[in-house]
């Protein structure tokens, strides 16, 4: 054993470091956030996650919005507590049986204006355990969704693309969605 910690002392952790992020693009594409949130609102944005039943896997990439590299609350976007403070409803994972009443009861909560997102590839289309006899499937079975964001789970970057998307949307300049890799429309399952 003490070859093992005198090896690990003496060479360092033998682990690979991770992709530059473009910090720049990052910076600049929260402050589009921010702006086009303060424009349409007229405030900052705020979100109310509901996880429908998800692996986690979602839930990791949203908790890393708020980490210090990204860090959400400089661009004026929040995650609120409950759903009568939110503008935004973000769903996570395949619904179930169990989370359907529950999500209903959250979108019937939020205020209008409102807009419901199903992030990850289970929110959007049901996914691996969308077949399950636990799982009712998608987010809009249950409520209307405005905007998907595909992905296993989607980084970072990507939902905040998708907010920007949406924003941009509801004042009537649609982003692109080969740009943001966001869709407003169901994807293909």
């Amino acid at each position: 054993m003490w070859k093992i910690v005198a090896a690990t002392v003496l060479k360092g952790p033998h682990t690979m470091h991770g992709p530059k992020a473009a910090a720049d693009a990052l910076a600049e594409l929260g402050r589009r956030v921010e702006a086009a949130a303060r424009a349409r609102l007229g405030r900052s944005l705020s979100i109310r996650e509901v996880d429908a039943g998800s692996c986690n896997g979602c839930e990791l990439e949203v908790h890393a919005l708020g980490n210090v590299f990204y860090d959400l609350e400089r661009f004026g976007i929040r995650f609120v507590a409950s759903p009568r403070h939110a503008d935004v409803l973000l769903v996570t994972g395949p619904v179930t049986h169990n989370m359907a009443e529950a999500l209903k009861r959250t979108y019937d909560a939020t205020p209008d204006p409102k807009w419901v997102i199903a992030l990850g590839d289970c929110a959007c289309t049901g996914g691996l355990f969308g077949e399950s006899y636990a799982c009712v499937g998608a987010a809009e079975t249950v409520v209307p969704v405005d905007l998907h964001i595909p992905g296993c789970p989607p980084p970072p970057e990507r939902i905040l693309a998708g907010l920007l998307a949406l924003i941009e949307a509801a004042d009537g300049r649609i982003a692109p969605a080969a740009a943001t890799g966001v869709s407003r429309s169901p994807p293909d399952p």
